[in-house]
């Protein structure tokens, strides 16, 4: 079978642009895939040719600050609300009301509150590794998550969250460490998920204890390259277009806590979703840890129609597990989502 291919856009609104790639008929129902940290539209190169081929119109855009799309000088330019807006921008210049939206990472919070914000523009929302009213209320939501028999509270203020404060308290310290070589960067960072022993604490717990990412060194350590996620094409297109445009856009994300919270507190609805919602929990994700610790319970409550399934993978998961991720999505939008499928 010959999949279809992957085609290059763009679209202009006043002074802000987003790249974007795009597959599958024109005319074939909208689903539009969110990257996160530090990743870019093509952290999607695996769902995108596969639902093309369903029929489906996939859509993956580099969101602001990343890529092929704009860049902004200020933290603020990167709280949510801009990046709801500048999706909401990208699928009125795609001539359609609503989509089914697939985010991961920090796709995710952008995901859920066009979701809680805009839900006649939300056919059905999925959602890799972060659960619903975590990241997009602000990290103080977080806190009270964390399972505090790992992350004891008088050690770990912040469990594994620690490394977010990081980059409010020395953020140009977090963005020199990446900036200083963006490929080891990547290669240190696009790691396959393994199992741990229970009792040992993340690695995103230490970063403000030790200093910095890495232990607190300067660089990304030089590692190889994990074949289990990417490729060396893969590598060399992250690596670009971070030496290009720099870490500080996306490290602005973690910079906007307060804003987004305030941000989430006016979603409809009382912050209760209708339509119906996919989550993906990874085995081996210990920062969006959702297993052990009670960070997916609230979205137990305010989902009204969730499905949950744990793939066995780490945090890059559409990228690690791709088949598994590609399962899971046609699966749920056979079942709970047929109004959108091509073919009726």
């Amino acid at each position: 079978m010959t999949l279809p291919s992957v085609t290059e856009h763009a679209y202009r609104c006043g002074e802000h642009s987003t790249f974007y790639l795009a597959c599958g008929p024109a005319d074939g129902p909208l689903v539009v895939f969110v990257h996160g940290w530090p990743e870019l539209s093509i952290s999607w190169r695996h769902q995108l040719p596969a639902m093309g081929a369903l029929g489906f119109r996939a859509i993956a855009p580099d969101t602001r600050g990343y890529g092929g799309s704009s860049v902004y000088p200020k933290h603020e330019d990167y709280a949510q609300q801009h990046i709801v807006a500048d999706m909401i921008g990208l699928l009125e210049s795609l001539k359609a009301e609503a989509a089914v939206w697939v985010g991961h990472d920090w796709g995710s919070p952008v995901v859920w509150n066009l979701a809680s914000h805009h839900p006649e523009r939300c056919v059905a929302v999925a959602s890799l590794c972060v659960p619903y009213r975590t990241l997009e209320r602000g990290l103080d939501a977080c806190i009270p998550l964390i399972d505090r028999k790992l992350y004891p509270l008088s050690e770990y203020p912040l469990g594994q969250w620690e490394y977010q404060a990081f980059y409010e308290e020395s953020f140009d310290a977090a963005t020199s460490c990446f900036d200083a070589d963006p490929y080891a960067t990547i290669r240190a960072l696009f790691r396959s998920g393994k199992p741990k022993p229970p009792s040992k604490t993340h690695v995103t717990a230490r970063v403000r204890k030790d200093g910095g990412w890495f232990g607190g060194a300067t660089k990304a350590p030089d590692m190889l390259r994990d074949d289990r996620v990417l490729t060396e094409i893969d590598l060399k297109a992250y690596g670009d277009a971070l030496q290009r445009n720099g870490f500080f856009g996306p490290c602005s994300y973690y910079m906007n806590h307060a804003a987004n919270a305030d941000y989430s507190a006016n979603a409809i609805n009382g912050g209760f979703l209708e339509m119906p919602v996919l989550f993906l929990a990874a085995s081996y994700d210990y920062t969006c840890e959702c297993l052990d610790s009670d960070l997916a319970k609230p979205m137990l409550d305010f989902c009204r129609n969730l499905t949950k399934i744990t793939v066995n993978s780490g945090h890059w998961m559409a990228q690690e597990k791709p088949v598994q991720v590609n399962a899971a999505l046609i699966s749920w939008l056979t079942r709970h989502v047929p109004q959108h499928w091509p073919f009726k």
